[in-house]
């Protein structure tokens, strides 16, 4: 039966329209209806929703496909989507905490990491947020000119890092 729902969905988005969404929403809340616990119908209309610009109707949508047991590369992407969505939404610390969570269970993922620096950069930490996007280029870049350069990406990562911990020890209300 899964298999037929991963059909069903993957017609769904290959016809998607980002611009107009109501149409994705339309064809996804019968399957929802059919469906209402499967973790891969919550996660994708909840990024229906999200992408229609109803954020706060997504997030819960993203809790209930990871509670449901989304898991590989669809629980990786709807973690990237819950985070985005939080921090959009002004909840910095919820966005940070999904982010941590997701980067422990998905520690190799670039766009986790990217997307989680926009957080930092969000919470008032843009050393942070750069030191973080160095580290992502040392570690997942594979250029023949970086090669030479990246212990010093990774020594000025720490370093940034540093500024906004320095900051923080000084307005420990910051945190």
């Amino acid at each position: 039966m899964s298999d037929a729902i991963d059909a069903q969905l993957d017609a769904i988005f290959a016809a998607r329209n980002r611009e107009d969404m109501q149409p994705t929403i339309d064809a996804l809340l019968p399957i929802h209806e059919e469906h209402p616990e499967h973790p891969r119908v919550l996660y994708e209309l909840g990024g229906a929703y999200d992408t229609a610009g109803a954020e706060s109707t997504a997030l819960s949508f993203y809790e209930r496909a990871m509670e449901r047991g989304l898991t590989g590369d669809l629980r990786r992407r709807c973690f990237l989507q819950y985070g985005s969505t939080l921090r959009n939404l002004g909840r910095i610390d919820d966005s940070l905490r999904a982010f941590a969570r997701a980067r422990a269970e998905f520690p190799e993922s670039v766009a986790l990491g990217a997307f989680e620096a926009l957080t930092f950069h969000a919470d008032g930490r843009p050393n942070t947020a750069l030191a973080s996007l160095l580290v992502l280029l040392a570690d997942h870049v594979d250029a023949p000119e970086l090669d030479r350069y990246k212990p010093a990406l990774r020594g000025n990562a720490d370093y940034l890092a540093s500024l906004d911990a320095e900051d923080d020890d000084v307005r420990p209300e910051a945190r």
